[in-house]
């Protein structure tokens, strides 16, 4: 039986020190991330993404999304009660 094929996906998107902080504790789980639009969405957010918010993106694969969207939830929920 063939394994699905793993996609990149995204599941945060934010400014560069958010997504970089995100990405920072997906690998902390063993999730491999990267960031898409860094450069661009630190020296010209508004052309990465409208208005400029959620410029910068973190991808990971898609065999990971579940266990990364478990992460990016317990860090939005975090940063709710602050």
């Amino acid at each position: 039986m063939n394994e699905p094929e793993s996609k990149p996906v995204r599941i945060f998107a934010g400014s560069a020190w958010e997504a970089s902080l995100v990405k920072s504790l997906l690998e902390d789980a063993d999730i491999q991330a990267f960031l898409q639009d860094e450069s661009l969405g630190m020296i010209a957010p508004w052309y990465a993404a409208p208005g400029g918010a959620g410029a910068v993106k973190v991808i990971v694969s898609s065999a990971d999304y579940d266990l990364a969207l478990l992460v990016v939830t317990e860090y939005l929920n975090n940063m709710k009660e602050d």
